[in-house]
């Protein structure tokens, strides 16, 4: 067992969408009344909001805050904080203002509220970065971890998208350096794969679509979680080359974090083996170093240190610089190497080599045109579901740089998929039931009642009004097989008793097939139309079914092969329930023990639907001569009323 510490840092922190109005409440909470408001410029729109919000709390605002914390800066605004007697900074911006509140709190110990309009991340840190005499130095201080973060994600909605995703980088940077930090720890390794997964998913969706509030909200968490981790772990190498190419040679902070990144995740490569394979997973990239590289191309970001303006005569100074006083770092820095990773990352070369994806252009202007063309769709539902399907459809095409080739086989795959399709092949139905679609849309209709039995797929061989049976009745007609002795009932949520429930039932044979695809049947097997009893019961005789392939001559059949998967189901018994005055229920029951119960290949399983189909004892239902073994099925459906 590896032992490590972990050391959680305090601090209150409130999520959501709308939460820059609860500051006031948290300043309260403090037990403060007199702030001092830190919003620059960019954020004039909400500062007045949050002004007027705090009322006669606040009694002084300062808009001067710059990047890299220049201590002449905070020297100006803590003569205005002693001025006006403030006992509290509220700081409502990027890294830059966030930078200042904590310069502050550690000179005055002030308490700080912190609203990040960015992914900056440094907000759950206790580090502080200033910059004096053209040098940057880093301290750690418990003084300068804010007491207070409000993370509103309507804030970062008007955020740039250049600034998106230079941002976001900064916040991977956090993950990815904690990951081989010198005392790693299990807390801060789930936080940061969690934080490099949300954030490798998040930012391509923003370039794509800048208003994706899903989006932005995955990436404010995970820039949440990752400065948590930096603030837990500490800083590396990536950091040191940041800081003394923003505070040495003036450098904006987000994109040099951005450009930087890839090639400090390089240098270390050899080093740390086994934790950048896991950063690769998280990213869904094969090489963590080029799938950091590539998520920055992809999503227009600078990819070299030339575009942020640093001249090339520069990178031997900043090598000198960045290796004088090294922070601590998995593979050891020397001058050499540092200035190697520079000229990288000055030409902009992706790690690795090969060619990065080409950078994405700004197709917003055409999806936007397309969406408003649906603007007179009667119905405001139809007309929501339409354009998001267009935003989501244009977005995947645009964040996987979709090519012609690779859609003209989508396309080949879509038409074969119907020239397949029949009355009795429904392979429409095959391929939303595989990609897990038709799983999601049945939960989503079906299972938001916990004292209702679960519903599951319809599938595509179900067939409308099937031949009638009545109590007691083979609906096998003797086909080969184990006999199955079924005894259900249907009741309410309650208990009671459903009279006169219409119930569809249908499933294979013993080799797996259903009567559909076995021409040289004379007329439907295997599927039946019963109805319930006074007691809410029925009966019938059938077969044991079999775990069965979905057929697999097909494009879905070709798409599952081509991907690993198997085709099979887990062993079942369809059935379809309706009854007036209730919620119908589509659903099926798995043979406790069958096969494929953990991977059945529609993902139709659910733990409330295995059952055992019990060995049978004793004479037979019915009075059904037997000499062989046969099971006993019985089970109580559960129905919601409407």
């Amino acid at each position: 067992m590896k032992e490590f510490v972990y050391t959680a840092q305090p601090g209150r922190v409130v999520f959501g969408t709308g939460t820059l109005l609860r500051v006031p409440e948290e300043v309260d909470r403090l037990g403060r009344s007199r702030v001092l408001l830190l919003a620059g410029p960019r954020v004039a729109a909400a500062a007045e909001l949050l002004a007027a919000a705090l009322g006669s709390r606040l009694v002084v605002r300062f808009a001067g805050a710059a990047m890299h914390t220049p201590v002449e800066v905070t020297e100006q605004a803590l003569e205005v904080l002693r001025e006006h007697s403030a006992d509290c900074v509220v700081a409502l911006g990027g890294g830059s203002t966030t930078g200042l509140a904590k310069a502050l709190a550690v000179r005055t110990d002030v308490p700080q509220v912190i609203v990040p309009t960015t992914y900056a991340g440094s907000e759950m840190t206790p580090l502080l970065g200033e910059t004096e005499h053209g040098r940057k130095m880093t301290r750690s201080s418990p003084a300068a971890l804010p007491e207070v973060v409000v993370y509103d994600v309507e804030l970062t909605l008007d955020l740039p998208r250049d600034l998106s995703v230079t941002s976001g980088l900064n916040a991977l940077a956090h993950a990815v350096e904690a990951l081989y930090a010198p005392e790693p720890n299990p807390v801060t390794d789930a936080m940061a794969l969690e934080a490099v997964s949300a954030i490798a998913r998040a930012l391509p969706a923003i370039a794509a679509d800048p208003s994706d509030v899903d989006a932005r909200t995955r990436l404010l968490r995970a820039a949440w979680l990752a400065g948590t981790c930096l603030g837990a772990v500490g800083m590396g190498l990536h950091h040191k080359l940041c800081h003394t190419l923003g505070g040495s040679f003036g450098l904006p902070h987000a994109p040099t974090h951005a450009v930087v990144l890839p090639h400090a995740i390089a240098y270390n490569a050899p080093a740390v083996p086994e934790v950048l394979t896991r950063v690769a997973t998280a990213l869904g990239a094969e090489d963590a170093a080029a799938g950091v590289f590539d998520l920055l191309a992809t999503t227009g970001g600078p990819v070299s240190l030339r575009e942020l303006g640093l001249p090339e005569a520069e990178l031997a100074r900043a090598a000198e610089l960045a290796t004088a006083t090294p922070y601590p770092n998995p593979r050891p820095v020397t001058p050499a190497g540092i200035e190697a990773l520079l000229a990288d990352a000055w030409h902009g070369r992706r790690p690795g080599g090969g060619v990065s994806r080409r950078p994405v252009p700004d197709l917003s202007w055409l999806t936007d045109q397309v969406v408003a063309s649906f603007d007179r769709t009667p119905g405001d539902r139809e007309r929501r579901l339409l354009t998001d399907l267009v935003r989501q459809l244009h977005g995947f095409a645009i964040r996987h740089d979709l090519t012609e080739a690779e859609w003209a086989r989508a396309i080949e795959f879509l038409t074969r998929t119907g020239q397949i399709s029949s009355d009795i092949r429904q392979e429409f139905i095959l391929l939303s039931d595989t990609l897990g679609l038709s799983s999601v849309v049945d939960l989503l209709t079906n299972s938001r009642t916990p004292d209702t039995t679960p519903s599951a797929v319809l599938g595509p061989f179900y067939v409308d009004n099937p031949p009638e049976a009545r109590h007691g009745d083979d609906i096998a007609q003797g086909l080969d097989g184990t006999p199955l002795w079924v005894d259900v009932q249907v009741t309410d949520q309650a208990g009671q008793p459903i009279p006169a429930a219409v119930v569809d039932v249908w499933q294979s044979d013993k080799d797996g097939h259903y009567d559909l695809q076995l021409p040289d049947l004379d007329g439907p097997v295997l599927r039946a139309r019963l109805r319930t009893g006074d007691d809410g019961r029925l009966t019938f005789w059938s077969i044991v079914p079999p775990a069965y392939p979905i057929p697999d001559d097909g494009p879905v059949g070709r798409l599952l092969a081509a991907v690993g998967r198997h085709p099979y189901r887990a062993p079942h018994v369809h059935f379809m329930i309706s009854a007036p005055g209730f919620r119908r229920l589509v659903t099926q029951l798995f043979v406790a023990g069958g096969d494929y119960l953990d991977s059945d290949t529609v993902f139709g399983v659910k733990e409330g639907l295995i059952v055992d189909f019990e060995p049978g004892t004793g004479a037979p239902p019915g009075g059904r001569p037997l000499d062989r073994p046969w099971r006993r099925l019985t089970y109580t459906f559960h129905l919601a009323r409407i």
